[in-house]
């Protein structure tokens, strides 16, 4: 596996393989490396001649408070795991290698980016969308592979990739759970003993919700919020329910819906969310 750390480096390094037409499947990450994010390596690996991988904490999707500066950075042991998945490339840039001149362009994400994660984190998703693009202007991929679990985010850049006419495949890998359902995170290690003991109550809040196969949304959203208030550390965020992958407002569901939440322990804000067919 090479490691790079400039755009230079890893223009020099891919170059062979577009040479040679030999496809490339990339995961963009923040870093932390769990088995979630290994399942994206290994799709990637089954689908492609080349696996990229980006390690890379973008400022411009934290805000004011939260937690860039103590977000979770282990690179040593991130390239180890990126080596035994089977990784090719690592790049691990600078934030000035990223934003040479601070920001001067920024996408501006209008649609799905006020619902949700959106709601209480103004600009976030203008920060990943800028930073997804930038990443995929830079690597070319064939296909680029995100966990369903940021499931937000998986919407807004398919949307990206469709508005700006990306040549690009984007796709979703199922979330990856621990045993007892808490979805796997770089920011469960911020959890307390306490949190941690809690915390899969989040997912068993959800699935009850999905069992019960209410097309109210409001009701679902209200079956939820009654299970999670049962927590006695941290505080909800939201419990919302749209459309998806629209994230349009609808009242009575009749297709795809999804019912998300995001939960605010003391260091560590943990979202997930479930998807709901009712075609079937």
């Amino acid at each position: 596996m090479l490691v790079v750390t400039t755009i230079k480096e890893l223009t020099q390094v891919l170059a062979p393989y577009r040479s040679t037409n030999q496809t490339i499947g990339f995961v963009p990450t923040m870093g932390a490396l769990h088995a979630g994010h290994q399942s994206l390596f290994s799709a990637a690996r089954e689908r492609h001649d080349v696996v990229v991988v980006s390690i890379f904490v973008n400022p411009l999707q934290f805000g004011p408070g939260e937690d860039y500066e103590t977000y979770p950075r282990q690179q040593s042991l991130d390239e180890q795991v990126a080596k035994e998945s089977g990784c090719d490339v690592l790049f691990c840039p600078t934030v000035k290698e990223m934003y040479p001149s601070g920001y001067p362009q920024v996408v501006h994400v209008k649609q799905g980016a006020d619902v949700m994660c959106g709601r209480s984190r103004p600009g976030h998703f203008d920060g990943v969308a800028t930073v997804v693009l930038k990443l995929f202007s830079l690597i070319q991929p064939n296909e680029a592979f995100f966990g369903e679990k940021d499931a937000q985010q998986l919407a807004i850049i398919k949307q990206l990739v469709k508005e700006f006419f990306l040549p690009i495949i984007v796709t979703g890998c199922p979330t990856v759970r621990e045993e007892d359902g808490l979805a796997k995170s770089s920011r469960n290690v911020n959890l307390t003993a306490e949190e941690r003991r809690y915390a899969p109550v989040l997912y068993e809040a959800l699935q009850k919700a999905k069992a019960s196969r209410k097309r109210d949304t409001s009701v679902l959203v209200s079956d939820v919020l009654a299970t999670l208030t049962s927590i006695p550390v941290g505080e909800i965020d939201y419990v919302e329910a749209y459309e998806y992958p629209s994230l349009k407002k609808v009242n009575e569901a009749n297709a795809l819906v999804i019912v998300a939440l995001a939960y605010q322990f003391q260091k560590a804000r943990l979202i997930d969310h479930i998807v709901i067919d009712f075609n079937n």
